[in-house]
């Protein structure tokens, strides 16, 4: 498959000729209009991105499969962390802002390494301008993730974060790449948590089909050892 074919929007809404707005989909907007939306009490459970003039608010419900593996990379990333004394620190589901030009909220986020500062711990979108884009940042495609791949990447290699992960959850697939001066390639091997390989990872959502957390980090600790 090849993952740098550049994303072009399918399709062309304005977001004024919405009503209510179309979900699930990249719908033209301003930099406001994206916050209003996200203030309203029927989005709640969205997650909202912003690129480009470009708004998209995901409601699709997250299954078993999601949740999994969700938890299972979080678990990974944050063991590996500690094994390694590398400082780490994950957000899920949070929201992230630039203001008047990109918004996200990634199923995974990493801020990682000795210089980053913790944002404060309350409900405001994290600022990048005073904090920095986040390090890692991981998106679980339960479904048709060819938005992952594609408008989702250019997002992320415009917000200046250092690795994006995409996780195929049907085939238990990560899809890794390495982001530099604003373009992004695939990797085997992590940049941001040295050493640490992707295969590995996967190993991790395999075993997490019949394993239990528990088990899991044994093994997991028994391999990076």
């Amino acid at each position: 498959m090849d993952y740098t074919t550049a994303w072009q929007p399918s399709e062309i809404m304005v977001l004024s000729t919405q009503s209510p707005l179309q979900t699930d989909t990249w719908v033209k907007a301003t930099w406001d209009d994206f916050v209003a939306v996200m203030e309203e009490s029927q989005y709640e459970g969205g997650r909202g991105y912003f690129d480009h003039g470009w708004m998209r608010i995901e409601m699709s419900p997250l299954g078993a499969g999601h949740g999994r593996q969700n938890t299972v990379i979080a678990q990974v990333i944050g063991l590996y962390g500690l094994l390694k004394n590398i400082r780490v620190a994950g957000f899920t589901h949070c929201s992230f802002y630039k203001t008047g030009e990109r918004g996200c909220q990634p199923d995974l986020a990493f801020y990682i390494g000795d210089t980053f500062q913790l944002p404060p711990q309350d409900n405001a979108p994290i600022d990048i301008d005073t904090y920095g884009p986040p390090t890692l940042v991981i998106e679980i495609g339960a479904s048709p993730f060819k938005d992952d791949l594609g408008a989702k990447r250019l997002l992320y290699e415009r917000l200046g974060v250092s690795e994006y992960w995409v996780v195929d959850v049907t085939n238990r697939q990560v899809i890794a790449f390495g982001v530099a001066a604003g373009r992004s390639g695939e990797i085997h091997r992590s940049e941001v948590l040295p050493g640490l390989a992707i295969d590995l990872v996967e190993e991790a959502l395999h075993r997490s089909q019949t394993e239990d957390d528990s088990a899991l980090m044994r093994w997991l600790m028994d391999s990076l050892r």
